[in-house]
């Protein structure tokens, strides 16, 4: 027994790698691959989708204002006695008898015959006791004063409120994952940057080692150069940790598994000119999705007051009954068939009418002003995101410059260090400095990126990123 679990040991040992690489998975995603999953797998993308569905129905639902109301009714009816109609005879034996005595006046057989037939009732039944019927009845309104057609401008409205809402989603969340894209795009050179510092201080470490040992230098710069090393390799375990925590935000936006690695094949870039701020800012009364949206609620506001208006209209109506079946009803009584027009006027009810028009009237005016104020607010946006991408730009400018001096700086301070012309504090200052610089450099660029996808997601044309991407020049240390 002890010889099969040691051998089942040694083979769990070997396969240890293999389940370590197949529950791990590696893919290149590019910026599109990423939009495409975005638009199919993002549950607010879905949601808004739901919402016009929602407001398609609700238009339908208004829509069968314009068609009739078709229902069938029936009833079952016992009454504590039938209906009757009672009539007295007298009101024919007295003109009977006056005719008589004006022939034979002095006829006593007859009048007293007629007399007794006057004493009695005539009873003819009209209902009886139980009744059974059951009708089919039509209301087609054919006259609502414009409540229909108001009814139904709100309804395709509705509509494109909520398609105007899945187009602000969708550039929202566009904007959110070319953030967390790049952003991620961001780590993983930061990474690469702060492994090429770790590398090269290791490098430079071992060279003062030798020299140490040698007597070329002396204890404390050995140890500048261990501590900066030392320094070195914090970094890159936090920048890996960030690069992690970059990684899981991408992969929730895209419902991706948390087992597959993802290898960034877009570059962060950016252009070397831009429109001027007015260009953008131009765009926002006519293209913004907030102020769209403010617009169609203004115009549903404005047919909600017309509907308050027709109330004080009559509504005529289409009306028509069927009897289907009847039992204890007579045809003559009752007639199967009916067909009319009828209307309904509301003279007064209670001042309703005219508060429903003011609260329209203040609403339309409220949104009027709300959308002034958004105009006014989002303008103000585009200064903030214009003004984060000229200082990306200002600042790559002047990077490039301090990115060939500090490589340079490099070199000649590793030269001069072998040749025992400089110390390893200078070679250490140098290393950090060249780090800094691409550091910023590489933020920079991702702060213009994501600067660019929210300033073109608030003027409403999200889809021009991808060709200012294609004429942008790409990050390259």
């Amino acid at each position: 027994m002890i010889y099969n679990f040691t051998h089942f040991s040694i083979a769990l040992l070997w396969l240890l790698p293999a389940f370590a690489f197949a529950q791990t998975e590696e893919m290149d995603l590019s910026l599109e691959q990423s939009l495409t999953l975005l638009q199919s797998e993002n549950k607010s993308l879905r949601i808004a989708g739901k919402e016009v569905e929602l407001a398609k129905n609700e238009h339908q639902k208004l829509n069968a204002f314009w068609y009739p109301t078709i229902s069938a009714a029936g009833a079952y009816v016992h009454m504590s006695n039938p209906v009757e109609v009672h009539q007295s005879l007298n009101q024919f034996t007295d003109p009977a008898k006056e005719y008589v005595h004006s022939i034979l006046p002095n006829d006593q057989f007859i009048s007293s015959l007629l007399d007794k037939i006057g004493q009695n009732t005539l009873t003819l039944p009209l209902i009886s006791q139980n009744v059974t019927s059951i009708d089919a009845n039509l209301t087609w309104p054919i006259f609502t004063g414009g409540k229909r057609i108001y009814a139904s401008k709100i309804g395709k409205k509705l509509v494109s409120v909520a398609e105007v809402n899945r187009e602000q989603v969708s550039a929202n969340q566009q904007a959110l994952l070319i953030e967390s894209y790049f952003g991620l795009r961001l780590g993983q050179r930061v990474v690469e940057v702060k492994a090429e510092t770790y590398n090269s201080l290791k490098t430079h470490y071992d060279q003062a080692l030798k020299l140490e040992q040698q007597g070329m230098i002396n204890r404390a710069e050995r140890l500048v150069a261990q501590v900066s090393m030392e320094e070195a390799k914090r970094e890159l375990e936090s920048a890996r940790k960030d690069l992690e925590v970059a990684s899981q935000a991408l992969k929730s936006l895209i419902n991706i598994g948390e087992e597959q690695e993802i290898r960034t094949t877009t570059s962060l870039f950016i252009n070397e000119s831009i429109p001027s701020a007015n260009y953008f800012k131009e765009m926002i009364p006519f293209n913004n999705y907030l102020v769209n949206q403010l617009k169609l609620q203004e115009n549903i506001a404005g047919d909600q007051l017309k509907i308050g208006r027709s109330g004080y209209l009559p509504n005529i109506a289409l009306i028509s009954k069927q009897t289907l079946y009847a039992d204890g009803l007579d045809k003559y009584l009752m007639p199967r068939t009916m067909i009319g027009v009828g209307f309904t006027w509301n003279i007064f009810d209670g001042l309703d009418r005219e508060k429903r028009i003011r609260q329209a009237r203040l609403t339309s005016q409220s949104l009027a002003i709300g959308k002034e104020k958004a105009v006014t607010d989002l303008q103000v946006g585009v200064d903030k995101f214009y003004s984060q991408m000229q200082n990306a730009m200002d600042n790559v400018k002047a990077l490039n410059t301090t990115l060939e001096m500090s490589n340079e700086l490099v070199r000649i301070r590793e030269k001069s260090f072998k040749e025992g012309m400089a110390t390893s504090s200078d070679v250490v200052d140098a290393e950090v400095v060249l780090s800094k610089v691409k550091t910023a450099f590489l933020l920079a660029y991702y702060q213009y990126d994501v600067a660019l996808a929210n300033l073109l997601s608030i003027c409403g044309i999200p889809e021009t990123f991808h060709q200012y991407r294609m004429d942008g020049k790409t990050e390259i240390l």
